[in-house]
């Protein structure tokens, strides 16, 4: 069954004070499968991150719709009320970045064992997966305890990627997660997007260098400006790995 079927999907951005309407993308139409991986391209600020923003509600799309089948039924992430994007983003939707925003006082292993906590986890256990998750990507562990906000950028994003990932979604949207890693770190990310590939996790990813990640990609959807807006073209690629 398909997890996610967009059709005709366009964003347009009001400029109120300048009178002006910014046309970012249009007629966007592609189906996404359990544990599909979608790869979405294009030249710099045409419109990728948009459409992830787009399809997590962070923006409301202008037209089209995004047909999402949750453990509740079927939704329309275009339409939906507040109420029902949140519980989405709650419990299937994830939306994984390059920022960590921390809270003040809370050690990087707290933080990543959150997720698990709020699913009604045992602290010990929660604790050791993040201690796990947060080995795998190469955070020194003396400073486990310490907090993120006096981390560096690529050590922030480390702890980033455990905590957005510990809590497997059904559907994650990634938007450019590798910016700040070393190699070793991205290729311990690829590592486990292809777990929860394994899993039946679907995918939509935006990434600075998408190669390293097309042992991962089943479909990829270029976004090229045509008429003045951006269209996009989908294509099947063959089964990698």
């Amino acid at each position: 069954m398909t997890l996610l079927d967009v059709k005709d999907y366009a964003k347009v951005f009001e400029i109120h004070h300048l009178g002006r309407r910014i046309g970012v993308f249009e007629n966007l139409s592609f189906e996404l499968y359990p544990g599909d991986f979608l790869l979405v391209t294009g030249p710099n600020g045409i419109g990728k991150s948009t459409l992830l923003r787009c399809l997590y509600r962070s923006y409301r799309p202008t037209a089209g719709a995004a047909h999402y089948q949750s453990h509740y039924g079927e939704i329309d992430l275009a339409r939906a009320a507040d109420v029902d994007i949140t519980l989405l983003r709650r419990e299937e939707i994830g939306f994984v970045t390059q920022f960590l925003r921390p809270r003040p006082r809370v050690s990087a292993l707290e933080l990543v064992a959150e997720p698990l906590l709020t699913r009604g986890w045992a602290w010990e256990e929660a604790i050791q997966e993040a201690s796990d998750w947060l080995e795998a990507f190469g955070l020194k562990t003396d400073i486990w305890h310490a907090y993120p906000t006096t981390f560096s950028g690529g050590e922030q994003q480390k702890v980033n990627l455990a905590r957005a990932l510990i809590s497997p979604r059904r559907l994650l949207l990634l938007d450019e997660p590798t910016a700040s890693l070393d190699a070793e770190t991205r290729a311990a990310l690829v590592e486990r997007l292809d777990r929860l590939k394994e899993q039946g996790v679907a995918m939509i990813g935006v990434f600075h260098q998408p190669e390293e990640v097309m042992v991962l990609v089943d479909k990829e959807i270029r976004l090229e400006p045509t008429n003045g807006c951006v269209r996009g073209i989908e294509k099947e690629l063959a089964v990698c790995g």
